[in-house]
């Protein structure tokens, strides 16, 4: 009897062992995939096209205050020229000015990404614009300080705090005048 139970055991795990492999298991022998079957795959964003804008006047131009006491320059930001694209890249000219009253003018965008990016698109020459060249690719805004006012359009005036989508044309321009942003709204981004 005991000789029959020893023969029905071994028969048993044999048999176990001999189970074809798409039979279930508890154990996982590959990796599992990463995004539930249930989520499709997204358009694919693209910017579209982009003309110049006109000249900045002097009179639509609004400084933005930059959270740094020991600024080199100051920065300003062309009004008429701030526009919220349907590809939802904000774009504006920005006027950088130094102390000796020379200026640097660049027409611009930034993308409301969790740690934004930015793009030039033309540089001021002669009171006219040029294409800039090689500036096809996105960059991401930094922490330098040629950075700065990039950074503090992109987290406080033209970006939605942990939305990560522009502001509505009226508010970027409201708090761009007032140049204050409610601490409450300005606490959720991610810190790099």
């Amino acid at each position: 009897m005991k000789m029959r139970l020893s023969n029905l055991a071994m028969c048993l795990l044999l048999s176990t062992m001999v189970t074809p492999a798409s039979a279930e298991s508890p154990f996982v022998f590959g990796p599992e995939e990463v995004v539930p079957k249930s989520i499709k795959p997204g358009a694919k964003w693209k910017e579209r096209a982009v003309s110049l804008p006109a000249w900045p006047k002097d009179v639509d131009l609004i400084e933005i205050r930059l959270d740094r006491p020991n600024a080199l320059f100051t920065y300003s930001i062309d009004r008429a020229s701030l526009a919220t694209g349907r590809d939802g890249v904000v774009r504006y000219t920005i006027v950088a000015e130094a102390g000796s009253g020379a200026r640097n003018v660049t027409f611009e965008g930034i993308r409301c990404t969790p740690n934004g990016a930015y793009r030039l698109y033309a540089f001021g020459h002669g009171r006219a614009f040029k294409l800039a060249t090689g500036g096809d690719d996105w960059q991401p805004i930094g922490a330098s300080a040629g950075d700065a006012a990039r950074k503090e359009l992109w987290r406080h005036y033209l970006c939605i705090p942990r939305l990560f989508k522009p502001r509505p044309a009226r508010d970027q321009l409201r708090m761009l005048r007032s140049g204050r942003v409610p601490e409450i709204e300005n606490s959720g981004f991610l810190t790099n």
